[in-house]
């Protein structure tokens, strides 16, 4: 809830307004009801019987001992799970969270989506995901977020927004909406509707291929909307917010890592207000896609390089836990089949 939504439930309770400041912190610190000691008992256990305070708990964690990168496997209330990353760099502590169990879009090379989507999260599990971060880190807090955890983003539209307002609120956890990235697969009216939310964060857009012949090969989003609809929804984000888009680009071996797609790709985005990330994939067996070499990497990111486009290679962190989105509960699941 936000503070003003609070300070209505709380009057339907027939409890002062002013309370709801206080609750709003504490639940923004993690806190349970039981700890909210500024609070009468009564008031505490009327709290206890009418809501949640903590919708996400960590289920297991795994830490990388290549870079200390933590994964988690997140519990929610009704048995589901969702996982999150903790990766730390020189700025600070950055969190990939999930919007969804698993994932409906099909994309080809991801593991969240290989299980189709059981739901929706609500804004209070996604936000619930950075707390429980929060508390794993000793003093330290969770600086960026990423919502590129399993699930599409923009098709959980209004919990997603909601989160994004709630984590951003100066009297929660206040993380700069610029600090937060949310990668979309390129659902292209959602993605006209969030330019209008006029939300500062950096949009990733998964384009992972320089024509519609190829993305239509790893992504069945791309055969609803052209890429060139894409775009043109990308550059109107640049419009409205005036922040550049983040194109998210997985190399997968013999399908779009060539210097021919380079090229292509390059004669794609110039003149936008844009970065292509580099993703070495990792492979996705099922799908029979693999990764590539170092020197296919070198040779890809050089030609958009001398094409002008702003261009880097995504450092790789936690391989030796699993950590691309959907493998570890995709394990958790098999494991646990009768």
């Amino acid at each position: 809830m936000y503070p003003e939504e609070l300070r209505d439930a709380l009057k339907e309770m027939g409890e002062k307004p002013f309370r709801a400041g206080q609750i709003f912190s504490w639940l923004h610190k993690g806190a349970r009801f039981s700890e909210m000691t500024n609070l009468s008992l009564a008031l505490r256990e009327k709290l206890a019987q009418n809501g949640i305070d903590q919708p996400v708990t960590i289920r297991e964690t795994h830490v990388s001992k290549l870079d200390g990168t933590k994964k988690f496997l997140y519990a929610l209330p009704d048995g589901n799970c969702v996982e999150g990353v903790l990766m730390r760099y020189h700025y600070g502590c950055t969190l990939c969270v999930s919007t969804q169990v698993g994932c409906r879009m099909g994309c080809r090379f991801c593991a969240s989506t290989l299980d189709g989507c059981t739901r929706n999260l609500s804004a209070a599990e996604i936000l619930g995901q950075v707390q429980c971060a929060n508390s794993t880190l000793d003093g330290e807090k969770v600086h960026n977020i990423v919502l590129m955890g399993s699930g599409e983003p923009l098709d959980n539209y209004d919990e997603v927004v909601r989160f994004l307002r709630l984590v951003s609120h100066e009297e929660g956890l206040n993380i700069g909406l610029r600090h937060i990235s949310l990668s979309t697969c390129g659902l292209v009216p959602q993605m006209k509707r969030f330019a209008e939310e006029k939300l500062p964060v950096t949009l990733s857009l998964s384009l992972h291929a320089p024509n519609d012949d190829i993305r239509q090969q790893l992504m069945p989003i791309a055969k609803r909307y052209t890429m060139e609809e894409t775009l043109d929804a990308c550059r109107y984000y640049i419009e409205k917010t005036g922040r550049r888009v983040v194109f998210e680009y997985a190399l997968a071996d013999g399908v779009n890592a060539d210097e021919k797609c380079a090229e292509e790709l390059a004669m794609r985005l110039r003149g936008m207000q844009c970065h292509v990330n580099l993703i070495p994939l990792n492979t996705v067996k099922e799908r029979n896609l693999f990764g590539v070499s170092e020197n296919q990497v070198r040779a890809f990111l050089s030609v958009l390089e001398k094409r002008h486009i702003s261009a880097t290679r995504r450092r790789e962190m936690g391989d030796d836990i699993e950590g691309a989105c959907g493998q570890l509960r995709k394990k958790v699941l098999q494991e646990e089949k009768p």
